[in-house]
Parts: C-alpha cells; sequence; structure tokens
C-alpha cells in the first residue's frame, strides 16, 4: 500500500539524521518518570514475552535478560514464549495466528520501522509512551530513534538495541591459503578474493543459511551497488526495480552465490557462522549478533576472526533495531510494562547487548563497557550513513518482505536472474500501490 511505503520512506529519511544529531538531551519530566515507576517487586503474575530468540547468541542475550527480570521483579514470572528460526520467520507465523485469535502474549518482539505499521493498523498493540518517558525519553534515547518509532504522536514499541546488518564476519587463517591479507574495494573486488580461495583449495568461501540470510546478503549488494541514496529510492513512490543497477546487483549476487554452500531454507544463521569459526569456510555475512557466537567459542576478536562491511558499503550502517510492544488485551498489561521497563533501562540494556553482540539504543550506556567490535559499531552509528534493512523489516512491511523472500527463494533454485528481476518489480509494484 502507498501508505506503508511512505513510512518506510520517513523512516529512512529519519535514520539518516542519527549520524549527524547533535545529542542534545531534551529535559525529561519528573511526573512522567514517577507515572510509570513499577511497584516493588513488580506487579506479579506471569509475564509471557513471546521472541524468536531461541538459538545461539539470541538465545544468551535473552537468557541475560530473563535473569535479571528475575532479580529486578521477583513476584512476577517470567514465561519464554520463543519460537525458532532466525529473523522470526517461524515466530512472525504463529504471532499472526494468536493476534487474530485473541490471544496475545503479554509482550512480543518487532522490528523497529515499516515492520511494526501491519500491527498498529491492525489495532493489535497500544502506545507505550509513558513507558518511553519514564526511562528518559529523548535525554537517553536518540530523539531521531523515537522519531522511527512514533505514529501521529504515539509511541509502539521500547527499542531493546541497534544491530548492524552489513557486516562480513571472515576466519584469517583461511584467508592465508590464498594469501589475501587486504579488504576488498567493492563487489568485483570481493569476487576475484573468493575465486583466489577456491583455486587454494577453499571448498566454500562463503556460506548462507535459509532464505531470511538471502534477502540479508542480497539487499547488502543492492547498497553496494546503488548506493545508499539509490537504495533508499527502492522503496519510494515511483522506484524502478528493474533498472540497471538492481540488474548489475542481481548479476553480482547470482556470482557470490556460486561461491556459497548448498542451504535448506530452514537452516539458520549459527550453522553459516560456525562453518567460519570452524575454518571450514572463508566468509559469511551476517548481523552483529554473530560476534556472540564468536565469544561462546572462546574465539579473538583480530586473532581468530575478523570483520569489515560488505564490499562497497563502507561507510554505510545497514540498520535494524530490536523492540518491544505492550498488546492490546495482553493478559499481564503491569507485567508486560515491567518487561517493557526492563530491556529500556541502561542495565537491562548492557547485560542483553553484551551477550548478543548489538549495541545500546540508548546512549548513556557507556562504550568502554563493551568490547571492540560492539565500539567501533557504536562510533560507526553515529558517523555512517544509514540504511534500513530489508530483511529485518526497518524498510518494508512484512507483505513486502514477504514478496521479496519469496522472489530471492525462487531463485536460489532456478538461478534466473530475469526472473529475479520481474518478481522484485512485481513486488516493488504491489507494495507502492
Amino acid at each position: 500500500m502507498r501508505a506503508q511505503a511512505l513510512v518506510a520512506v520517513a523512516f529512512a529519511a529519519a535514520l539518516s539524521l542519527v549520524g549527524c544529531s547533535s545529542g542534545a538531551p531534551a529535559a525529561t519530566s519528573p511526573a512522567a518518570t514517577a507515572a510509570t515507576s513499577a511497584p516493588a517487586g513488580g506487579a506479579g503474575g506471569e509475564v509471557g514475552v513471546f521472541t524468536w530468540w531461541a538459538d545461539g547468541s539470541e538465545k544468551v542475550g535473552l537468557q541475560a535478560l530473563e535473569t535479571l527480570f528475575k532479580e529486578k521483579y521477583p513476584n512476577n514470572t517470567f514465561v519464554n514464549l520463543a519460537v525458532a528460526g532466525g529473523a522470526g520467520t517461524n515466530a512472525k507465523a504463529k504471532l499472526a495466528a494468536d493476534l487474530v485469535n485473541g490471544n496475545p502474549p503479554d509482550s512480543f518482539q518487532g522490528h523497529a520501522g515499516a515492520e511494526l505499521q501491519d500491527y498498529i493498523r491492525a489495532d493489535q498493540i497500544v502506545a507505550v509512551n509513558e513507558v518511553i518517558d519514564g526511562l528518559g525519553g529523548s535525554s537517553v534515547f536518540p530523539q531521531s530513534l523515537l522519531d522511527l518509532l512514533t505514529v501521529q504522536g504515539s509511541i509502539y514499541s521500547v527499542p531493546s538495541n541497534i544491530h548492524r546488518a552489513n557486516v562480513v564476519w571472515t576466519n584469517p587463517e583461511v584467508l592465508k591459503k590464498a594469501s589475501i591479507t587486504a579488504e576488498p574495494a567493492d563487489i568485483d573486488a570481493w569476487l576475484a578474493d573468493m575465486a583466489k580461495l577456491k583455486a587454494a583449495g577453499v571448498s566454500t568461501p562463503l556460506t548462507i543459511g535459509g532464505t531470511w540470510t538471502q534477502v540479508q546478503l542480497f539487499e547488502t549488494v543492492l547498497i553496494a551497488d546503488l548506493g545508499v541514496d539509490g537504495y533508499i529510492a527502492l522503496f519510494k513512490e515511483g522506484a524502478d526495480w528493474g533498472s540497471d543497477g538492481v540488474k548489475k546487483a542481481v548479476a553480482h549476487y547470482a556470482k557470490l552465490l556460486g561461491y556459497a554452500n548448498t542451504a535448506s531454507d530452514g537452516d539458520d544463521w549459527p550453522g553459516a557462522i560456525d562453518a567460519v569459526i570452524n575454518g571450514k569456510a572463508a566468509y559469511n555475512v551476517m548481523g552483529d549478533w554473530a560476534v556472540a557466537e564468536f565469544a561462546a567459542k572462546n574465539k579473538k576478536d583480530g586473532v581468530d576472526y575478523m570483520y569489515f562491511p560488505v564490499p562497497g558499503t563502507d561507510g554505510v550502517f545497514d540498520f535494524l533495531a530490536d523492540s518491544f510492544t505492550l498488546p492490546k488485551g495482553a493478559k499481564n498489561a503491569a507485567g508486560s510494562k515491567d518487561w517493557l521497563n526492563l530491556i529500556g533501562s541502561a542495565e537491562g540494556q548492557k547485560a542483553f547487548n553484551l551477550a548478543k553482540g548489538s549495541i545500546p539504543a540508548r546512549t548513556d550506556v557507556p562504550a568502554t563497557d563493551f568490547p571492540p567490535y560492539q565500539q567501533s559499531a557504536m562510533e560507526a552509528f553515529k558517523s555512517d550513513k544509514i540504511a534500513p534493512s530489508i530483511a529485518h523489516g526497518a524498510a518494508v512491511s512484512q507483505a513486502w518482505n514477504s514478496d521479496i523472500s519469496t522472489a530471492i527463494s525462487k531463485f536460489y533454485a532456478s538461478k534466473d536472474q530475469a526472473t529475479l528481476v520481474a518478481d522484485l518489480v512485481a513486488a516493488g509494484t504491489k507494495n507502492l500501490a
């Protein structure tokens, strides 16, 4: 729908302000803070929290929050409603059914940006302005980020983190086999390095997982070949998904898949990263939740693994953010607010992001509390141009994401470039109408 497209455009435009924001804090009303202060020990009762954090570092991050929630709100009983499946593919389907059937969880995970519009339009989530104000509002969250969460004056979710999607994770020992010592400047140079790896006996230069990981890889190639402005233009009225730039990105994407492993749609991201960790592959493009997977395997930053922006996207931050909602009709709305207050607090964001590999949405969590990768991501988020992620709901609605995912899945089987372009054009036309 045209309204969905306009939301995506507004989101992208607002994001572009993040890097140049003055960061000047706005005063927070003491009355607003008092209005949302939780009772000692919490509201009581079960608090069912629905996420797709069921594996890998995501699961570790959720466990860190659960532990802190039990400590801060001992009267409450945390109920983990996680459904496995990276990027929420499986979880969103179950959540949709639960919401339609009038059986909402007390809070559920969503991606900041266009994705939340589906729930707002369906009247399935309620505003949480008071919670945001009680947490400190624009004195602790960048105003530009709050703008992304605001629809007609109301905020509908509490952000827990910020992720970067355009990161290449690599094993330096594998690169040594082909005498690769420098980061490639663009996609063509990266493909040349993969050819060197193949010639040196590395059977899998690049790893992928199921469809959502392929969509994420493809969006980074679009950014590399179109540039930020050209990429963002794809989500505006009049977008040209059949342009020479998109065709170039599709051709590059097809060549990248030629160096990748064979993947099934159910394959999730940890296996693709583990192949790099274990020295079976050279590269994987994954969000920075991957850093916690390396840490869990006791791998050292700069020694056992390295990372850099997808070639051609240096100076670009492919953005997504997880956030949590208050569903309409939640059985324990007061307990849900306890949860939202925890994940939006400085203590909660530190515990969660240290475990997950992301960076806090709050600006008052010291960077020095985090390891090198996250410190570099904090700096990049302040200075880089921002591009909204397709795969993770920042740029497009769930319906449009589904259409793109279907096209990417079909392409993985057929490798028909002309058909992929035609499918992307059709998806854009349908969702921008």
